[in-house]
């Protein structure tokens, strides 16, 4: 079991060490604030967030677009002309191809830095910060890249999912990201048939989602990848689908489980694992407290997490409260990715996130670009934050938040006047 911390132990820094880890830091006066709550009361303020109103408005584009699906209507329409066309007449039609590829991909892009740039808004003044900390720890989970999906409603749609779903039931979190049009696109699960199932998605939910490597047999992914066939996204509605005429209704077995499995059967298999609840818990842990949880560690997490029927608050509520994250080991020990270093530092600092294209590049030289992770594993974090580059580009970027500006440019402005 985890050890509550003892009232005596509650103060200002055992305060500052929960919005700091909970949340993106704060300021003394927020800090205070909290103090002045009782580790009770702190706790439930930041786990219980939903009772605290959030009307933070969506951006404007972020919904289903007719106009885009036209586009792409037209085009196949162009393609379908080129076929029987003219040689003059195909130039002509490719030109107009490609122009609105260019405008569609213009588009794309500038929707993607307001999107960037709308979630480290809330990130650093929105009134929920362990509901954005939590979205921000499933976007490394599920990592989905604008690189390959190339619709940013859609990167959108995947994010409020993971608010929506944040410390909630892990079995609709997997449900609702397996349904996910952008995690569909990532993983090729769109492309899967029933004479043909694709393997990466029914891979890396085991792998990387959900128990983690040894835990299931390459006979499991095949048979989880034919249960999985019939998930499609699609295109022209911006949604994911169903379709039963290419779900393979064959006997499968998967985890030692034999029927004509579903894909929900498979994700309720992968859930039922003792496995599970052990592989999430100790990820939660490290992202929140420390690395190399010990093994007595995560078999209390876990025992809390399926006494709650595979609900994420218990959980968060009993690390939050236990001695053990507030131990000497734990804080001040964990180094910050670029985005809670940014969004802290601003925080901390009382200051306003720089533009948006200001972060995206403070980020990307960092080496964290929102919504564009470098692989389905995500990033690695910890040390591996922390380069002789990345350690000096976050020395310079402090020094800008601070002054406005470069020093180096403040020295030179005084030298020439």
């Amino acid at each position: 079991m985890l050890s509550p911390l003892p009232a005596a132990k509650w103060n200002f820094s055992t305060a500052a060490h929960l919005l700091n880890r909970a949340g993106f830091g704060g300021t003394p006066a927020e800090i205070e604030a909290l103090e002045n709550m009782g580790l009770d009361g702190a706790v439930a303020h930041l786990v219980d967030y939903e009772k605290i109103v959030d009307d933070t408005p969506n951006p404007s584009w972020a919904k289903p677009d007719p106009e885009r699906m036209q586009k792409f209507q037209e085009l196949r329409e162009l393609r379908q002309k080129m076929r029987s066309a003219t040689e003059q007449e195909r130039q002509n039609l490719r030109q107009k191809t490609q122009d609105l590829f260019r405008d569609e991909q213009r588009d794309q892009r500038l929707h993607l830095i307001e999107l960037r740039a709308w979630w480290l808004q809330r990130m650093a003044k929105g009134p929920r910060p362990l509901q954005e900390k939590l979205t921000l720890f499933w976007h490394g989970h599920f990592a989905t890249s604008f690189q390959k999906v190339r619709d940013a409603y859609l990167m959108w749609l995947q994010n409020e999912t993971f608010r929506r779903l944040a410390s909630g039931s892990w079995r609709e979190m997997l449900v609702a990201v397996t349904r996910d049009p952008a995690t569909l696109l990532w993983l090729d699960q769109t492309q899967s048939r029933k004479e043909h199932p694709n393997e990466n998605y029914a891979r890396e939910v085991m792998e990387l989602f959900a128990l983690g490597e040894g835990h299931y047999t390459e006979k499991d992914i095949a048979e989880a990848a034919r249960a999985f066939t019939g998930l499609v996204y699609a295109r022209f509605r911006q949604q994911s689908d169903y379709r039963p005429f290419i779900h393979d209704e064959g006997v499968k077995t998967f985890l030692s489980r034999t029927g004509t499995l579903t894909w929900r059967d498979v994700l309720d298999q992968i859930v039922a694992q003792p496995q599970c609840a052990r592989f999430i818990t100790a990820k939660l842990w490290r992202f929140f407290a420390s690395e190399n949880p010990s093994e007595e560690l995560v078999t209390a997490l876990a025992a809390i997490f399926r006494r709650a029927d595979c609900h994420f608050k218990p959980v968060l509520r009993a690390i939050f409260r236990s001695e053990e994250f507030y131990a000497d080991s734990v804080v001040r020990s964990q180094v910050k990715s670029p985005v809670q270093w940014l969004v802290g530092t601003v925080r901390m600092l009382q200051r306003d996130l720089p533009p948006a294209p200001v972060c995206a590049n403070f980020l990307a030289n960092l080496g964290q670009d929102l919504f564009a992770p470098p692989n389905v594993k995500g990033w690695d974090g910890g040390l591996a934050w922390i380069t002789t580059n990345n350690l000096l580009a976050r020395y310079n970027q402090a020094e800008m938040l601070v002054y406005g500006k470069n020093q180096l440019q403040l020295n030179s402005g005084n030298k020439m006047m």
